[in-house]
């Protein structure tokens, strides 16, 4: 009985990171009616950063110029992924957009394979996305090709945040690279944000989204790959589409149809399948870090050419 405890200890907590992740991007677009996408995100970006560096304390004695390239460029793509995913949030179903941007990480995956097999997992994939746009009746254009740049951000961010973690210890590089998202939208998010943004209200709702979209997920990770296999934490990311979809349903009362269930089922087995088959799978967006999503994922990202978060 305890050796069953023992080994249920890491995937749970894996489980409670991906609801966390997933609670964090429902509360985020609880906002929306107050305060407009970017300046969102832009908040939840600046206490991550916070909190990160704080945790991190990275130092900068000694780097070279192509270690602040890397983590510049790991930056861009991390406020891309985030602003993106945002945008989509507002404009159609959490567990659609979600869904949408997991194609970035099982694009990747696929691209990397030379198995025959997953030409199937491709094709169940593509069935999933088919559906959502034959009845997909919450879908948007817009909301669409946001989700579409999400997961292309996020299909940059996994091979940036292995070149980051070569060159930065630790969480420094993600640290720095929440830093350099926060100062890129920081202009804009001002700009519309204007008073909103110091509201004690939505100052302490986006301090627990910080929490819940960053902190908590890592630590949960961090404690669970000390027993966890790679292989099976990408396969339990492979779940965030299916999270995401019912964390929307429960608390932002998003229902989907049946069909749009169906759609989500085929890309969360289509990205299992193919993280079976490689041994390794994508890591969480991070800062998505919603949805969503590096989102979220820190050490299998080390992994990743082997998915933000938000």
């Amino acid at each position: 009985m305890t050796l069953g405890r023992h080994a249920e200890r890491p995937v749970l907590l894996v489980l409670a990171g991906i609801g966390s992740v997933q609670l964090g991007a429902a509360f985020s677009k609880q906002l929306f009616d107050v305060l407009d996408p970017t300046a969102t995100v832009w908040l939840r970006m600046v206490f991550s950063a916070l909190i990160l560096l704080a945790i991190a304390r990275p130092r900068f004695a000694g780097r070279s110029r192509q270690d602040w390239l890397v983590v510049l460029a790991f930056g861009a793509a991390l406020a891309t992924m985030n602003w993106s995913i945002y945008q989509s949030f507002a404009r159609m179903p959490l567990g659609l957009a979600v869904t949408i941007e997991f194609l970035g990480p099982l694009g990747i995956a696929l691209l990397h394979s030379r198995r025959y097999l997953d030409a199937g997992w491709a094709l169940l994939a593509g069935l999933g996305v088919a559906l959502l746009g034959w009845r997909g009746s919450g879908l948007t254009v817009a909301g669409v090709l946001f989700a579409l740049l999400a997961a292309a951000s996020w299909a940059a961010y996994i091979p940036l945040s292995a070149a980051t973690g070569r060159r930065w210890p630790g969480l420094s590089g993600l640290s720095l690279a929440s830093v350099v998202g926060a100062v890129a939208l920081a202009p804009y998010a001002v700009a519309v944000g204007g008073d909103t943004l110091l509201e004690p209200d939505v100052l302490a709702i986006m301090l627990a989204v910080g929490l819940l979209s960053s902190v908590v997920p890592y630590s949960f990770e961090l404690v669970a790959l000390r027993t966890l296999q790679p292989r099976v934490l990408g396969i339990l990311m492979s779940l965030e589409p299916a999270a995401a979809a019912l964390v929307g349903m429960v608390l932002l009362q998003e229902l989907l149809t049946p069909v749009e269930w169906l759609a989500i089922a085929c890309v969360v087995a289509a990205s299992v399948g193919v993280t079976r088959a490689a041994g390794a799978g994508p890591p969480g967006p991070g800062l998505r870090q919603p949805g969503s999503a590096g989102r979220r994922r820190r050490r299998a990202s080390s992994r990743a050419s082997s998915p933000p978060d938000a």
